[in-house]
Protein backbone atom coordinates (compact mmCIF):
# COMPACT_ATOMS: atom_id res chain seq x y z
CA UNK A 1 0.00 0.00 0.00
CA UNK A 2 1.86 2.53 -1.28
CA UNK A 3 1.49 6.67 -0.27
CA UNK A 4 0.77 8.58 -3.06
CA UNK A 5 -0.14 12.21 -1.04
CA UNK A 6 1.14 14.18 1.84
CA UNK A 7 -0.95 17.35 2.81
CA UNK A 8 -0.88 20.08 5.41
CA UNK A 9 -3.82 22.41 6.66
CA UNK A 10 -3.39 25.02 9.44
CA UNK A 11 -6.86 26.00 10.39
CA UNK A 12 -8.36 27.90 13.29
CA UNK A 13 -11.61 27.36 14.22
CA UNK A 14 -11.32 29.07 17.80
CA UNK A 15 -7.67 28.05 17.92
CA UNK A 16 -4.96 27.04 15.64
CA UNK A 17 -4.61 23.35 14.41
CA UNK A 18 -2.10 21.83 12.28
CA UNK A 19 -3.69 18.43 10.21
CA UNK A 20 -1.82 16.26 8.55
CA UNK A 21 -3.72 13.88 5.64
CA UNK A 22 -1.80 11.20 4.34
CA UNK A 23 -3.39 9.11 1.00
CA UNK A 24 -2.34 5.41 0.17
CA UNK A 25 -3.00 4.07 -3.72
CA UNK A 26 -5.65 1.95 -1.92
CA UNK A 27 -7.92 4.55 -1.41
CA UNK A 28 -7.25 4.68 2.84
CA UNK A 29 -6.43 7.95 4.13
CA UNK A 30 -5.10 8.81 7.77
CA UNK A 31 -4.77 11.97 9.92
CA UNK A 32 -2.48 13.24 11.85
CA UNK A 33 -1.75 16.32 14.28
CA UNK A 34 1.18 18.26 14.16
CA UNK A 35 -0.23 21.30 16.46
CA UNK A 36 2.39 23.28 18.46
CA UNK A 37 1.45 26.12 20.17
CA UNK A 38 2.22 29.61 19.20
CA UNK A 39 4.90 27.60 16.52
CA UNK A 40 2.03 25.93 14.61
CA UNK A 41 3.43 27.68 11.03
CA UNK A 42 6.84 26.15 11.98
CA UNK A 43 5.87 22.52 11.94
CA UNK A 44 3.87 23.10 8.78
CA UNK A 45 6.46 24.19 6.98
CA UNK A 46 9.14 21.26 8.40
CA UNK A 47 6.06 18.62 7.23
CA UNK A 48 5.22 20.64 4.05
CA UNK A 49 9.22 21.26 2.70
CA UNK A 50 10.80 18.30 4.30
CA UNK A 51 8.78 15.24 5.09
CA UNK A 52 5.39 15.21 2.86
CA UNK A 53 8.05 14.97 0.09
CA UNK A 54 9.70 12.19 1.24
CA UNK A 55 6.07 10.00 2.30
CA UNK A 56 5.11 9.84 -1.59
CA UNK A 57 6.16 6.19 -3.06
CA UNK A 58 6.75 4.42 0.60
CA UNK A 59 5.09 1.84 1.69
CA UNK A 60 2.49 3.15 4.57
CA UNK A 61 2.82 -0.34 6.72
CA UNK A 62 6.27 0.45 7.76
CA UNK A 63 5.46 2.61 10.10
CA UNK A 64 8.19 2.08 12.17
CA UNK A 65 11.17 2.45 9.46
CA UNK A 66 9.52 5.52 8.24
CA UNK A 67 9.86 6.60 11.86
CA UNK A 68 13.32 5.91 12.20
CA UNK A 69 14.37 7.69 8.98
CA UNK A 70 12.51 10.66 9.43
CA UNK A 71 14.23 10.76 13.56
CA UNK A 72 17.95 9.66 12.56
CA UNK A 73 17.73 10.79 8.78
CA UNK A 74 17.61 14.69 9.75
CA UNK A 75 20.54 14.18 12.07
CA UNK A 76 19.18 17.82 13.79
CA UNK A 77 17.49 14.92 16.10
CA UNK A 78 14.31 15.57 18.77
CA UNK A 79 12.46 19.17 19.53
CA UNK A 80 9.46 19.96 19.28
CA UNK A 81 9.23 21.15 16.09
CA UNK A 82 10.98 18.14 14.54
CA UNK A 83 9.11 16.00 16.91
CA UNK A 84 5.71 17.55 16.39
CA UNK A 85 6.13 16.79 12.31
CA UNK A 86 7.45 13.18 13.20
CA UNK A 87 4.31 12.94 15.58
CA UNK A 88 1.77 13.60 12.50
CA UNK A 89 3.11 11.50 10.45
CA UNK A 90 3.03 8.47 13.08
CA UNK A 91 -0.61 9.05 13.92
CA UNK A 92 -1.40 9.25 10.45
CA UNK A 93 -0.03 5.98 9.72
CA UNK A 94 -1.52 4.08 12.28
CA UNK A 95 -4.77 5.61 11.21
CA UNK A 96 -4.03 4.03 7.78
CA UNK A 97 -2.96 0.55 9.47
CA UNK A 98 -6.00 0.40 11.56
CA UNK A 99 -8.13 1.32 8.64
CA UNK A 100 -6.82 -1.61 6.51
CA UNK A 101 -6.77 -3.78 9.14
CA UNK A 102 -10.78 -2.74 9.61
CA UNK A 103 -10.11 -2.30 13.53
CA UNK A 104 -10.16 0.20 16.25
CA UNK A 105 -6.64 1.23 16.62
CA UNK A 106 -6.64 0.13 20.20
CA UNK A 107 -7.36 -3.34 18.93
CA UNK A 108 -4.43 -3.34 16.82
CA UNK A 109 -2.56 -1.89 19.72
CA UNK A 110 -3.43 -5.17 21.74
CA UNK A 111 -7.18 -4.44 23.11
CA UNK A 112 -8.61 -2.70 25.69
CA UNK A 113 -7.03 -2.50 28.82
CA UNK A 114 -9.88 -1.12 30.40
CA UNK A 115 -13.50 -0.55 29.87
CA UNK A 116 -13.03 3.71 29.38
CA UNK A 117 -10.48 5.91 29.93
CA UNK A 118 -10.75 8.13 33.15
CA UNK A 119 -10.46 11.72 31.98
CA UNK A 120 -9.80 14.82 34.06
CA UNK A 121 -11.52 18.52 33.44
CA UNK A 122 -10.28 21.83 34.29
CA UNK A 123 -12.03 23.88 37.02
CA UNK A 124 -11.46 27.69 36.90
CA UNK A 125 -12.16 31.01 38.42
CA UNK A 126 -11.10 34.32 40.18
CA UNK A 127 -12.07 33.57 43.62
CA UNK A 128 -12.41 30.22 45.48
CA UNK A 129 -16.26 30.40 45.37
CA UNK A 130 -15.69 30.82 42.07
CA UNK A 131 -13.93 27.68 41.74
CA UNK A 132 -16.12 25.71 44.30
CA UNK A 133 -19.36 26.71 41.79
CA UNK A 134 -17.14 25.66 38.56
CA UNK A 135 -15.92 22.26 40.25
CA UNK A 136 -19.84 21.49 41.56
CA UNK A 137 -20.82 21.72 37.85
CA UNK A 138 -18.37 18.92 36.42
CA UNK A 139 -18.82 16.96 39.54
CA UNK A 140 -22.55 17.47 38.79
CA UNK A 141 -21.06 16.11 34.86
CA UNK A 142 -20.01 13.17 36.24
CA UNK A 143 -16.41 13.65 36.27
CA UNK A 144 -14.03 11.64 38.81
CA UNK A 145 -10.72 13.64 38.50
CA UNK A 146 -11.02 17.42 38.59
CA UNK A 147 -8.51 20.24 38.34
CA UNK A 148 -9.02 23.33 40.54
CA UNK A 149 -6.88 26.54 39.73
CA UNK A 150 -7.92 30.20 41.12
CA UNK A 151 -6.89 33.69 40.46
CA UNK A 152 -4.21 34.68 43.67
CA UNK A 153 -5.07 37.77 46.00
CA UNK A 154 -2.73 40.37 44.82
CA UNK A 155 -2.10 39.35 41.20
CA UNK A 156 -4.12 40.10 38.19
CA UNK A 157 -4.22 36.90 36.60
CA UNK A 158 -2.57 33.64 36.61
CA UNK A 159 -1.80 30.07 35.23
CA UNK A 160 -5.47 28.36 34.79
CA UNK A 161 -7.61 31.20 35.52
CA UNK A 162 -10.02 31.76 33.11
CA UNK A 163 -11.22 35.48 31.57
CA UNK A 164 -14.41 35.94 32.48
CA UNK A 165 -17.24 33.88 35.58
CA UNK A 166 -18.43 30.71 33.32
CA UNK A 167 -15.22 31.14 30.40
CA UNK A 168 -13.13 28.12 29.47
CA UNK A 169 -9.85 28.87 30.60
CA UNK A 170 -8.06 30.06 27.08
CA UNK A 171 -4.40 31.31 28.07
CA UNK A 172 -3.47 32.04 24.58
CA UNK A 173 -3.83 35.54 23.18
CA UNK A 174 -4.47 36.43 19.54
CA UNK A 175 -1.93 39.02 17.97
CA UNK A 176 1.52 39.36 17.04
CA UNK A 177 2.82 40.03 20.97
CA UNK A 178 2.30 37.66 24.10
CA UNK A 179 0.87 39.03 26.79
CA UNK A 180 3.20 39.46 29.46
CA UNK A 181 1.81 38.62 33.07
CA UNK A 182 3.23 39.09 36.36
CA UNK A 183 3.96 36.27 38.90
CA UNK A 184 4.77 36.24 43.13
CA UNK A 185 5.56 33.10 44.40
CA UNK A 186 5.17 34.27 47.93
CA UNK A 187 0.91 35.28 47.12
CA UNK A 188 0.61 31.90 45.43
CA UNK A 189 2.48 29.57 48.19
CA UNK A 190 0.19 31.58 50.95
CA UNK A 191 -3.10 31.18 49.39
CA UNK A 192 -3.19 28.09 47.46
CA UNK A 193 -3.32 25.27 50.07
CA UNK A 194 -6.50 27.66 51.23
CA UNK A 195 -8.05 26.87 47.68
CA UNK A 196 -7.38 22.90 48.34
CA UNK A 197 -8.96 23.59 51.90
CA UNK A 198 -12.25 24.70 50.50
CA UNK A 199 -12.22 21.97 47.83
CA UNK A 200 -11.88 19.26 50.14
CA UNK A 201 -14.36 21.02 52.83
CA UNK A 202 -17.28 21.41 50.50
CA UNK A 203 -16.49 18.16 48.65
CA UNK A 204 -14.84 16.21 50.70
CA UNK A 205 -12.00 12.82 48.91
CA UNK A 206 -14.92 12.02 46.69
CA UNK A 207 -13.25 12.88 43.46
CA UNK A 208 -9.16 12.88 42.47
CA UNK A 209 -7.61 16.31 42.88
CA UNK A 210 -4.99 17.86 40.87
CA UNK A 211 -3.28 21.00 40.61
CA UNK A 212 -0.78 22.64 37.98
CA UNK A 213 2.11 24.59 39.46
CA UNK A 214 2.92 25.32 35.79
CA UNK A 215 6.90 25.20 36.14
CA UNK A 216 7.02 28.08 38.15
CA UNK A 217 8.63 26.97 41.81
CA UNK A 218 12.15 26.34 42.78
CA UNK A 219 13.28 23.21 43.95
CA UNK A 220 12.75 23.69 47.67
CA UNK A 221 9.74 25.84 47.23
CA UNK A 222 8.01 23.03 45.65
CA UNK A 223 9.21 20.69 48.21
CA UNK A 224 7.89 22.58 51.08
CA UNK A 225 4.57 23.28 49.17
CA UNK A 226 4.17 19.08 48.32
CA UNK A 227 4.53 18.72 51.93
CA UNK A 228 2.39 21.80 53.27
CA UNK A 229 -0.58 19.96 51.25
CA UNK A 230 -0.78 16.23 51.79
CA UNK A 231 -3.36 16.15 53.88
CA UNK A 232 -5.96 17.15 50.57
CA UNK A 233 -4.22 14.10 48.62
CA UNK A 234 -3.53 15.41 45.45
CA UNK A 235 -4.04 12.89 42.80
CA UNK A 236 -0.53 14.76 41.49
CA UNK A 237 0.86 18.23 41.85
CA UNK A 238 2.03 19.01 38.06
CA UNK A 239 4.88 20.35 36.62
CA UNK A 240 6.39 21.82 40.44
CA UNK A 241 9.61 23.36 38.81
CA UNK A 242 10.96 23.51 35.27
CA UNK A 243 12.37 19.82 34.74
CA UNK A 244 15.54 20.49 32.90
CA UNK A 245 16.95 20.15 35.95
CA UNK A 246 15.91 16.19 36.43
CA UNK A 247 18.22 15.76 39.40
CA UNK A 248 16.32 18.40 41.48
CA UNK A 249 13.29 16.03 41.60
CA UNK A 250 15.50 13.98 43.90
CA UNK A 251 14.78 17.08 46.62
CA UNK A 252 11.10 17.37 46.21
CA UNK A 253 11.52 13.85 46.43
CA UNK A 254 12.89 13.97 50.12
CA UNK A 255 10.50 16.52 51.51
CA UNK A 256 6.85 15.17 50.03
CA UNK A 257 4.85 11.94 49.25
CA UNK A 258 2.29 14.19 47.28
CA UNK A 259 2.70 12.99 43.70
CA UNK A 260 4.37 15.00 41.20
CA UNK A 261 3.38 14.41 37.20
CA UNK A 262 5.88 15.92 34.81
CA UNK A 263 6.30 15.46 31.25
CA UNK A 264 4.06 17.93 28.71
CA UNK A 265 6.87 19.75 27.54
CA UNK A 266 9.00 16.73 26.88
CA UNK A 267 9.85 15.06 23.05
CA UNK A 268 11.05 11.65 23.44
CA UNK A 269 11.97 9.23 25.83
CA UNK A 270 15.23 10.51 26.46
CA UNK A 271 13.81 13.73 27.98
CA UNK A 272 11.77 11.02 30.59
CA UNK A 273 15.00 8.64 31.45
CA UNK A 274 16.04 10.09 34.21
CA UNK A 275 13.27 11.13 36.09
CA UNK A 276 11.41 7.40 35.49
CA UNK A 277 14.36 5.32 36.03
CA UNK A 278 15.16 7.19 39.40
CA UNK A 279 11.52 7.07 40.03
CA UNK A 280 11.16 11.33 40.77
CA UNK A 281 8.00 10.98 39.17
CA UNK A 282 4.94 9.22 39.55
CA UNK A 283 3.26 10.32 36.21
CA UNK A 284 4.84 11.18 32.63
CA UNK A 285 2.60 13.97 30.53
CA UNK A 286 4.29 13.09 27.15
CA UNK A 287 1.42 13.80 24.40
CA UNK A 288 1.35 11.94 21.57
CA UNK A 289 1.53 15.07 19.39
CA UNK A 290 4.74 15.88 20.69
CA UNK A 291 6.68 13.00 21.84
CA UNK A 292 6.77 10.67 18.76
CA UNK A 293 3.23 10.07 17.85
CA UNK A 294 1.74 6.32 18.96
CA UNK A 295 5.33 5.03 18.04
CA UNK A 296 6.99 7.25 20.84
CA UNK A 297 4.87 7.11 23.32
CA UNK A 298 4.28 3.43 22.82
CA UNK A 299 8.54 3.11 23.99
CA UNK A 300 7.54 6.15 26.81
CA UNK A 301 4.92 4.08 28.61
CA UNK A 302 6.71 0.70 28.39
CA UNK A 303 10.08 1.87 29.93
CA UNK A 304 7.80 3.80 32.83
CA UNK A 305 6.00 0.24 33.63
CA UNK A 306 9.61 -1.02 34.66
CA UNK A 307 9.49 1.36 37.54
CA UNK A 308 5.73 1.75 38.20
CA UNK A 309 5.27 5.38 36.58
CA UNK A 310 2.04 5.66 34.69
CA UNK A 311 0.65 7.81 32.29
CA UNK A 312 -1.36 10.85 32.45
CA UNK A 313 -0.90 12.47 28.97
CA UNK A 314 -1.10 16.26 28.26
CA UNK A 315 -4.69 17.02 26.74
CA UNK A 316 -5.19 20.64 26.31
CA UNK A 317 -7.92 22.50 23.42
CA UNK A 318 -4.58 23.61 21.75
CA UNK A 319 -4.06 20.11 20.33
CA UNK A 320 -6.39 19.35 17.80
CA UNK A 321 -9.10 16.70 18.28
CA UNK A 322 -7.27 14.07 16.35
CA UNK A 323 -4.68 13.90 19.21
CA UNK A 324 -7.54 13.18 21.41
CA UNK A 325 -8.64 10.69 19.55
CA UNK A 326 -5.34 9.02 19.32
CA UNK A 327 -5.16 9.31 22.69
CA UNK A 328 -8.02 7.80 24.02
CA UNK A 329 -6.71 4.42 21.71
CA UNK A 330 -3.48 4.73 23.22
CA UNK A 331 -4.97 5.63 26.75
CA UNK A 332 -7.60 2.06 26.39
CA UNK A 333 -4.72 0.06 25.90
CA UNK A 334 -1.79 0.90 27.19
CA UNK A 335 -1.85 -1.11 30.36
CA UNK A 336 -0.10 2.02 33.18
CA UNK A 337 -2.84 4.23 32.38
CA UNK A 338 -3.00 6.49 34.62
CA UNK A 339 -5.20 9.65 33.95
CA UNK A 340 -6.28 11.61 30.70
CA UNK A 341 -6.46 15.10 30.19
CA UNK A 342 -9.61 16.30 28.89
CA UNK A 343 -10.38 20.46 28.24
CA UNK A 344 -13.17 19.46 25.84
CA UNK A 345 -13.42 20.89 21.91
CA UNK A 346 -16.29 23.67 20.84
CA UNK A 347 -18.87 22.81 19.19
CA UNK A 348 -17.32 25.07 16.14
CA UNK A 349 -13.95 22.88 16.71
CA UNK A 350 -15.86 19.74 16.34
CA UNK A 351 -18.10 20.58 13.28
CA UNK A 352 -13.95 20.42 11.74
CA UNK A 353 -13.36 17.73 13.20
CA UNK A 354 -16.35 15.31 13.86
CA UNK A 355 -15.35 12.11 15.85
CA UNK A 356 -16.26 9.14 17.28
CA UNK A 357 -15.61 9.25 21.20
CA UNK A 358 -17.87 9.25 23.66
CA UNK A 359 -17.84 10.83 27.36
CA UNK A 360 -19.89 8.69 29.82
CA UNK A 361 -19.63 9.32 33.77
CA UNK A 362 -16.06 10.69 33.93
CA UNK A 363 -14.91 8.09 31.63
CA UNK A 364 -14.80 8.39 27.93
CA UNK A 365 -14.22 6.06 25.40
CA UNK A 366 -12.62 6.52 20.94
CA UNK A 367 -15.34 4.37 19.47
CA UNK A 368 -15.24 1.38 17.34
CA UNK A 369 -14.98 2.68 14.20
CA UNK A 370 -12.07 1.54 12.08
CA UNK A 371 -8.88 3.82 12.58
CA UNK A 372 -8.69 6.72 14.70
CA UNK A 373 -12.58 7.47 14.70
CA UNK A 374 -11.67 11.20 13.28
CA UNK A 375 -12.53 12.97 10.22
CA UNK A 376 -12.20 16.68 8.74
CA UNK A 377 -13.69 18.74 6.85
CA UNK A 378 -11.19 20.46 4.37
CA UNK A 379 -14.33 22.81 3.04
CA UNK A 380 -15.24 24.10 6.60
CA UNK A 381 -11.67 24.32 7.73
CA UNK A 382 -11.01 26.63 4.75
CA UNK A 383 -13.18 29.03 6.15
CA UNK A 384 -10.90 29.28 9.19
CA UNK A 385 -7.48 31.11 8.54
CA UNK A 386 -4.41 30.91 10.17
CA UNK A 387 -4.91 33.48 13.11
CA UNK A 388 -1.46 34.36 15.37
CA UNK A 389 -1.99 33.76 19.11
CA UNK A 390 1.07 33.20 22.12
CA UNK A 391 1.00 31.88 25.31
CA UNK A 392 2.05 34.40 27.76
CA UNK A 393 5.38 34.80 29.74
CA UNK A 394 5.77 35.70 32.99
CA UNK A 395 7.56 38.16 34.71
CA UNK A 396 8.58 38.40 38.47
CA UNK A 397 6.83 41.76 40.30
CA UNK A 398 10.26 43.33 39.73
CA UNK A 399 10.21 42.81 35.97
CA UNK A 400 12.14 39.08 35.72
CA UNK A 401 11.56 37.04 33.51
CA UNK A 402 10.19 34.07 35.08
CA UNK A 403 8.54 30.78 33.52
CA UNK A 404 5.27 30.76 32.70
Amino acid sequence: MKIVGAEVFVTCPGRNFVTLKITTDSGLIGYGDATLNGRELSVASYLKDHLCPQLVGRDAHRIEDIWQFFYKGAYWRRGPVTMSAISAVDMALWDIKAKAANMPLYQLLGGASREGVMVYCHTTGHTIDDVLEDYARHKEMGFKAIRVQCGVPGMKTTYGMSKGKGLAYEPATKGQWPEEQLWSTEKYLDFTPKLFDAVRNQFGFDEHLLHDMHHRLTPIEAARFGKSIEDYRLFWMEDPTPAENQACFRLIRQHTVTPIAVGEVFNSIWDCKQLIEEQLIDYIRTTITHAGGITGMRRIADFASLYQVRTGSHGPSDLSPVCMAAALHFDLWVPNFGVQEYMGYSEQMLDVFPHSWTFDNGYMHPGDKPGLGIEFDEKLAAKYPYDPAYLPVARLEDGTLWNW
